[in-house]
């Protein structure tokens, strides 16, 4: 059936979950849109359309990731399925394969490049040619660095006529933890990783994402060390591996505007000082989840969402000293009450703008659309700092 004819713009598969809830409140504050939750039981997505004060007339489709037959009648009904059921290596293949196979926009949270990679290799080609977008790690991993370096590069051309060979991403300050989520991502990553070392070699390399194309090394992000740009040391930070992966795959599938020999790393500042090195060279060593408990499913407080923060500093470096900068902040914590806006925004950005098929990211598929979109809605900003 084709888009226009479709029941709904955006199923949020996944309503009954901490992160699908948030998103499922947040679309049903936009009035006009057409949208659905879904999730295993009624009774489940009914006790979230209350709790969330959503209108009593929101439809509920029921859908299972044992059962691909669900999967496939759910993406038929709709232009995007917003999924938040991970991790995607144990849940996302039919879903993906079905979307695909219904030319359905498909947009997630996934933080699992060596799985990412996969659905590039079984769908780019059919996704392509059926015309869905499969837009992967639409949370804080990666768009405020996959966007926050295509937003860097716009004003670096716009300056100096030409891209910035060499992009710091670095953290200046963060509140809020990562999600449960994300945490079972990573332990299921490892777990595969265990069973197939190729796996290994695919989550050390930063094109691990650009089949074809290996780019310049880069710097490992592992070794404190003093910024002398960013004024600050920095320490390894946790979702630079799959955020660089991201934004190489960003510059790859755009025809490489920002250059083939970009180099691209992120860490998280600490502060000056020997202070800051013994910060910096803790933060190496320790657990980057520390003694988190928390489950797929679970999350903080809405006055922890409301706190939180995150403001990201990005430093665009030319051979002969010139430089540019433009920082990244959002007003919610990042690994729920940020990323819960963003996805919901992504989703809506395809819904509002169309463009070709194909596994993608959210920076190639709708660049500074979805910039404006999380700029009016979803409390990020984009700022030129020089």
């Amino acid at each position: 059936m084709p888009k226009d004819a479709r029941e709904f713009d955006i199923i949020v598969y996944g309503a009954t979950g901490y992160t699908g809830r948030l998103v499922a409140e947040y679309l049903a504050g936009k009035p006009g849109l057409k949208w659905a939750m879904a999730g295993r039981s009624a009774a489940k997505l009914a006790e979230v359309q209350r709790l969330i004060g959503a209108p009593e007339d929101t439809p509920f489709v029921l859908a299972d990731a044992d059962d691909p037959a669900s999967l496939d009648d759910m993406a038929k009904r709709t232009k995007v399925v917003l999924t938040t059921v991970g991790p995607y290596q144990l849940y996302g293949n039919e879903l993906v394969a079905a979307c695909v196979a219904n030319g359905t926009d498909y947009t997630d949270l996934c933080g699992e490049p060596a799985w990412m990679r996969e659905k590039i290799d079984q769908h780019d080609t059919a996704a392509k040619a059926s015309g869905a977008r499969i837009v992967f790690s639409a949370g804080f991993d990666s768009i405020p660095f996959d966007l926050g370096v295509l937003m860097l590069q716009k004003h670096a051309v716009a300056t100096h006529g030409a891209p910035a060979p060499r992009v710091k991403g670095r953290v200046r300050k963060m509140q809020g933890g990562a999600s449960g989520g994300t945490i079972a991502s990573l332990t299921e990553t490892m777990k595969a990783a265990a069973k197939n070392p190729g796996i290994i070699m695919l989550l050390k390399s930063s094109f691990a994402l650009t089949p074809g194309f290996e780019g310049p090394s880069q710097p490992s992000g592992l070794i404190p060390e003093y910024d002398s740009e960013a004024g600050a040391w920095a320490a390894p930070f946790v979702m630079a591996p799959i955020n660089t992966k991201n934004v190489h795959r960003t510059n790859f599938l755009l025809g490489h505007p920002w250059g083939t020999d970009l180099v691209y790393d992120e860490m998280m500042l600490t502060t000056i000082g020997d202070v800051g090195k013994a910060m910096a060279e803790g933060i190496a060593k320790m657990n980057p989840f520390g003694d988190a408990k928390l489950k797929p499913g679970e999350g903080p407080t809405a006055e922890e969402r409301e706190n939180g923060f995150y403001d990201i500093l990005f430093i665009g470096l030319y051979p002969d000293g010139r430089e540019v900068r433009l920082s990244v902040k959002g007003d919610r914590d990042p690994g729920y009450g940020s990323t819960s806006k963003m996805i919901a925004e992504t989703a809506i950005a395809l819904v509002e703008n169309d463009g070709p098929g194909g596994v993608t990211t959210p920076g190639a598929a709708l660049g500074e659309k979805l910039v404006a979109r999380l700029e009016a809605h979803a409390g990020l900003s984009f700022t030129v700092e020089n």
